[in-house]
């Protein structure tokens, strides 16, 4: 069983206290770890759109909205592609961001819970908090199989299932 597991969820947009993001985030990230036997802490903020372009300016000069950001807090060392990465062996593992506008309007267009939308996204940020990337196809693989196992166990359906 992996260590302590903690979520602190910080609220700049009340609409999040509505869908329930702190209740969503810790189910997401707790799945995460626990998927990978290990304990941490994660905190998470749910803005709106306009706050997370100001961070995605701030941070990778993209001055646009966008879903989720990540900041781990260590910085993961390479690995082969599509090899696992060496998980960090810190209790504080990094800040997630989540923005609601971007993440309902994508829900919507995708025909899919709001709910779900944001657990996944919430999974594949704790992931890049565990060194995941999908900076080429062998590491998108990679992450995206993890995501699919982590989101099985939460009985989400696969995001990345096409619909035929």
């Amino acid at each position: 069983m992996p260590d302590d597991i903690s979520t602190d969820c910080v609220i700049e947009d009340d609409r999040w206290e509505t869908l329930g993001l702190e209740a969503l985030a810790e189910r997401a990230v707790a799945a995460a770890l626990i998927w990978h036997g290990i304990g941490g802490e994660v905190v998470v903020m749910g803005c709106d759109d306009a706050r997370i372009a100001a961070l995605n300016a701030d941070f990778r000069g993209k001055p646009r909205a966008t879903n989720v950001l990540s900041w781990p807090s260590v910085e993961h060392l390479p690995h082969e592609p599509g090899a696992t990465p060496e998980l960090p062996d810190e209790d504080e593992l990094g800040d997630i961001a989540i923005a609601y506008d971007t993440c309902l309007a994508e829900a919507e267009a995708q025909n899919k819970p709001v709910a779900d939308h944001v657990m996944h996204l919430l999974v594949h940020a704790t992931l890049h908090l565990l060194g995941y990337d999908h900076m080429n196809d062998a590491d998108a693989e990679t992450m995206e199989a993890a995501e699919r196992s982590i989101l099985a166990g939460l009985n989400i359906p696969d995001p990345y299932h096409e619909k035929v």
